[in-house]
């Protein structure tokens, strides 16, 4: 049987921050080249942090949208933050997931950028 701590470590936070790019599409380029050193900003932060991991972004239907997991949404969100509000692109925000992704009941806050 597990104990108690151990399982609460289980559970994956997330923050998930969502920008608006110029276009439907994928964004210009200069964006592109934005969101590489972000995502290399992000990376080192959170690794260097001990807060989790950076998952990664994805593009689709005029934004861009980065994704980091770790076991507290709000340590993770207070170590990347200064990096997402430096990104140029608005309107903007960030999803902070406190619980599973397969859990229904996981408490959600929204932080405008």
């Amino acid at each position: 049987m597990a104990d108690t701590d151990e399982v609460e470590n289980d559970v994956e936070h997330a923050v998930i921050a969502h920008y608006r790019l110029a276009d439907d599409g994928l964004g210009e380029p200069g964006q592109r080249d934005v969101v590489r050193q972000a995502r290399s900003l992000l990376t080192e932060a959170i690794e260097h942090a001990d807060v989790g991991e950076f998952e990664g972004n994805e593009y689709g239907g005029g934004e861009v949208v980065f994704y980091a997991h770790g076991p507290d949404a709000d340590a993770l969100f207070s170590v990347v933050a200064p990096i997402l509000n430096d990104l140029p692109f608005r309107p903007a925000h960030v999803a902070l997931r406190y619980g599973s992704v397969d859990d229904p009941s996981a408490a959600e806050h929204r932080v405008e950028l």
